[in-house]
């Protein structure tokens, strides 16, 4: 069989497996969802479900339990995952502190995080950005002072992620002043439950909680946590930052969106030339980053390397057009684009929606995706990062 009928035949094994593992109480929960990823309970739920397959890991490779799937393949998961609107997993663990480890963790760390990773068992957040260290990430400040066989951590970390569902975080800290910002970083890891760590929830504009600030009061972290070596954290969190900036297969769940807001017009009884003119123009820009995206898994089956400069085009691309999608989501609601829903979202949610069933999620969305050209590296920092390219600087 060619590649071609290969990924042809895959595509329609994970289509039939979507289909039967894709439960009506896991679709249902999955509809009240409008946060960056699902809330933490359908997590540790739709991961079980994928853990018993085999598939959890689709970028894993045999050797750390993982299905050794080539990146077309990888791509074809994400592509169905997205069009059957399955739950969204956070990123942090499988697919950016996993990656890390498989390269800088020591055997002792493979052995004792991957397998943990893995089953679910250790639910992943990030220690990144700071109350005043976001996209200048090498100004952070949260400190780390070795003590004998432990680093004592203190500071905070803001826009955390999922903290209140996590037990392990990796973190960036400062472990020397006394040389530039880029070199005095390094890399932990951290139990969630370390006496000294505090996670206060932070509530979007959307109403959900979804992100915290995390406070390190004299935090005692082994040293043995320590991944990469001391001083050495920044090349680790760029190797990272790789994983979190890729695209995957963003246009077929943006084009899920789309399809939705034309449905919510028709349904509205909207009949704008404009808004059918904006309709196009979106869909044929979706039509164009999945051919991009589809480029660079055939990049990465020709075992090519994609580079930064692809990875920021893809996020600046995802980002607007994400914002643009719910925006046109919002015009296609009218009225119903008002109501407060924030009390019939989420999981634990027992209220109705206000208006017809379609009116629940997209002002929620079009909130929470004003925060998607900052978070993960800002449309401006990527920018930077693609004129540095083309002018050689």
């Amino acid at each position: 069989m060619d590649a071609a009928h290969a990924d042809a035949a895959f595509r329609e094994e994970v289509r039939a497996f979507l289909q039967a593992a894709l439960s009506p109480d896991i679709r249902a929960a999955q509809a009240r969802q409008a946060g960056v990823f699902s809330e933490g309970d359908l997590c540790r739920r739709w991961h079980k479900v994928l853990h018993a397959k085999g598939w959890v890991a689709p970028s894993w490779p045999k050797e750390y339990g993982g299905p050794g799937w080539t990146p077309m393949q990888r791509f074809i998961f994400a592509d169905e995952c997205a069009r059957a609107n399955a739950p969204v997993l956070p990123a942090m663990g499988l697919q950016m502190c996993g990656p890390v480890l498989m390269k800088y963790g020591t055997p002792e760390q493979k052995a004792f995080f991957l397998p943990a990773m893995l089953s679910g068992e250790h639910y992943w957040c990030q220690g990144y950005s700071e109350p005043q260290s976001g996209s200048d990430l090498a100004s952070l400040q949260t400190r780390a002072v070795r003590d004998d066989d432990h680093y004592v951590v203190s500071g905070s970390k803001m826009w955390t992620t999922h903290a209140h569902f996590a037990n392990w975080m990796f973190v960036l800290v400062r472990t020397d002043t006394e040389v530039k910002p880029q070199a005095g970083i390094s890399f932990l890891l951290t139990p969630m439950d370390a006496p000294g760590l505090t996670v206060r929830p932070i509530i979007s504009i959307s109403g959900e909680h979804e992100i915290n600030q995390v406070f390190f009061d004299d935090v005692r972290v082994p040293a043995a946590n320590l991944v990469g070596d001391e001083n050495q954290g920044w090349s680790v969190a760029k190797y990272l930052l790789e994983f979190e900036r890729g695209a995957g297969a963003q246009a077929a769940r943006l084009k899920t969106m789309l399809d939705s807001a034309l449905e919510i017009a028709r349904a509205e009884g909207l009949d704008d030339p404009a808004f059918r003119q904006r309709w196009c123009a979106i869909d044929i820009q979706l039509q164009a980053l999945d051919h991009a995206e589809r480029s660079v898994a055939e990049t990465l089956m020709a075992g090519k390397s994609v580079g930064d400069t692809i990875a920021s085009r893809l996020k600046l691309t995802v980002s607007t057009l994400l914002q643009l999608v719910t925006e046109l989501a919002m015009e296609a609601l009218g009225p119903y684009a008002a109501p407060d829903q924030r009390e019939a979202l989420g999981m634990g949610a027992n209220r109705p929606p206000v208006g017809p069933g379609y009116a629940l999620t997209p002002t929620a969305k079009y909130l929470n995706s004003r925060a998607a050209t900052i978070y993960g590296g800002s449309n401006e920092i990527q920018h930077n990062i693609l004129a540095r390219v083309l002018l050689g600087a």
